[in-house]
């Protein structure tokens, strides 16, 4: 019974050392004890507006790419392969795949964007009329990506394209 009592006793004051040691500040922190996260109030986040919506009628817009490109005189000036636009996302030119055969001895050209006429464009079939002849865009230079871009505008209708800093 004795060594009983003692071990009751003993284990009483060892839980009762460990409450008090939990209870007592720490002049130190422990070092593996992860450091408080600062809670940030919850702000309520406004409702993003609405997207704009419009609607383009069916016979009213189609894509460009790949579309056909003839003269005046309804010479085949090529097709338009990708186009030109400045830093401000304005269209500045396109470009087209024009002479050879069947992609063999074809060449790239820019045309300036005011140079072109989508008259027709509700059908992929419909190509698009260029106002320049045959002679002038065969003697333009050729495109080449990195390069400085030479484009070829229909008469007093080229902009400059001033450089932003």
């Amino acid at each position: 019974m004795r060594v009983a009592g003692r071990l009751l006793s003993s284990a009483l004051i060892f839980a009762s050392a460990a409450v008090c040691a939990a209870e007592a500040p720490t002049s130190a922190p422990d070092a593996a004890a992860p450091a408080p996260v600062p809670t940030v109030p919850a702000v309520p986040k406004e409702a993003a507006p609405p997207a704009s919506v419009t609607v383009i009628g069916a016979s009213e817009a189609h894509g460009v790419l790949g579309r056909d490109v003839r003269s005046a005189a309804d010479e085949d000036m090529g097709r338009i392969v990708d186009v030109i636009v400045d830093r401000g996302g304005h269209v500045r030119a396109a470009v087209i795949d024009f002479g050879g055969f069947l992609g063999v001895g074809s060449r790239k050209i820019v045309v300036d964007w005011n140079a072109l006429r989508f008259g027709k464009v509700a059908n992929k079939k419909d190509s698009i009329s260029l106002e320049l002849t045959k002679a002038q865009v065969a003697a333009a230079p050729e495109y080449k990506e990195g390069a400085p871009i030479v484009v070829l505008g229909a008469s007093g209708s080229l902009q400059p394209l001033q450089v932003l800093p």
